[in-house]
């Protein structure tokens, strides 16, 4: 198994809540990370029709029955439990008892919500960060996300980085060494036919897959609900709901604009990004790595990568990221700022191997903005280390 990044802080928050529960998109690895940190705990899957007929009919008996420190895996499927759970950590608030997992985490977190808030803690596990597959180091705090180059690292050649871009991080990919087309190919299936049937009422699951093919094409691209409403027919109102069922259960996530008066001119329409570049692809009809080279979306699939990368590393260390993009009405644009409550740090994304001055060019109109205190920035590329001692120094997005 592939060490998780995301192990520290559940085992360390374990010790303080009687209730952990580990949401994120389906195949992501939540099963596999919550038996391996809690191997004492007796495992229950309430994908298990028999277990969920008898946990939801008598939801005190069946937890009376198992006894306490549980993994209760897909735990969403029998909503009658978390009111059960309420009322046994209210009695005994011994950490760590009860751990739940699923993957339609909007279901999850709203049952949280109402009935166990203040008695457990969440955290969302996303599919591998290439720092986790590579197994390199964790990120020390959400400080260093980015910002500590360890140039140590072996190069990753440009052919190797499209293949990772097609092949995408779901942990099932890389554990049976599965055909990733394939794979995504029934993972789709599986996510429209199982979680959209069952979420929304949709006549025609062909829009739906159409309306997912649209947000593919957009990643990257400014969220225009109204230019989606209208390629599909739909309502604006439908086109929204839609996104955050992308956004709830892992497929998408979305970067909103920055802007701290420093200029009244700026766009204040989100992003939209994909979480996986591999699923990304597979959306695109992207099959091999000729075609993924030569496709005009390529620097917005790595650029993609990118984000979503900084977005799974804050994750991973149980924090929610503050991470934004900036763009003026004149068109001059911030690919990434990461905002640490003071100020903010740009970031430049480029696919090119070779370094150009005009890479830092919007980073220094930024940073001189009147009463900006931000005095850094970087550029990540795919060329060699520049500048490593400049405030706006250029490195290889491997060795961040």
């Amino acid at each position: 198994m592939i060490a998780r990044h995301l192990s520290r802080p559940i085992l360390k928050y374990s010790k303080q809540y009687p209730v952990v529960a580990l949401v994120g998109p389906r195949q992501s690895g939540k099963t596999t990370l919550a038996k391996a940190l809690f191997p004492n705990h007796t495992y229950i899957s309430l994908e298990n029709l028999s277990l969920r007929k008898n946990a939801s009919e008598d939801p005190m008996g069946f937890l009376a029955t198992h006894g306490s420190f549980l993994i209760l895996d897909e735990v969403q499927h029998v909503p009658e439990l978390f009111s059960c759970l309420q009322e046994l950590v209210d009695l005994n608030q011994e950490p760590g008892q009860y751990i739940l997992t699923g993957s339609s985490q909007f279901l999850l977190v709203e049952k949280i919500t109402q009935s166990l808030a203040g008695r457990v803690v969440t955290f969302k596990l996303f599919p591998f960060t290439y720092t986790e597959l590579f197994q390199y180091e964790e990120d020390l705090d959400a400080a260093s996300i980015f910002r500590i180059a360890h140039l140590e690292r072996p190069k990753i050649t440009q052919d190797a980085l499209y293949q990772l871009l097609l092949t995408g991080f779901y942990p099932r990919i890389y554990d049976k060494n599965l055909d990733s087309e394939k794979w995504y190919e029934n993972y789709v299936f599986t996510y429209v036919e199982r979680d959209i049937r069952s979420l929304l009422n949709v006549r025609n699951l062909r829009i739906f897959e159409h309306f997912l093919l649209l947000c593919a094409s957009r990643s990257g691209q400014l969220l225009d609900y109204s230019d989606l409403s209208g390629a599909l027919g739909v309502a604006i109102s439908t086109i929204k709901e839609w996104i955050s069922i992308l956004e709830t259960s892992g497929i998408v996530f979305i970067l909103s604009p920055y802007f701290e008066n420093f200029s009244k001119r700026i766009v204040k329409t989100p992003k939209l990004y994909f979480i996986d570049s591999g699923l990304l692809c597979h959306l695109l009809s992207i099959r091999t790595l000729d075609h993924l080279k030569t496709h005009p979306l390529i620097g917005q699939i790595f650029e993609t990568f990118i984000i979503s990368e900084c977005y799974k590393r804050f994750h991973n260390l149980g924090e929610t990221p503050h991470l934004y993009f900036w763009r003026d009405q004149t068109q001059n644009e911030i690919d990434l700022l990461i905002y640490d409550g003071r100020t903010g740090f740009p970031i430049e994304i480029k696919l090119s191997q070779s370094f150009h001055s005009d890479f830092k060019k919007t980073i220094e109109q930024w940073l001189s903005l009147e009463r900006n205190l931000a005095k850094q920035g970087v550029i990540i590329y795919c060329g060699t280390p520049l500048n490593t001692t400049h405030p706006i120094p250029a490195f290889p997005w491997y060795s961040l």
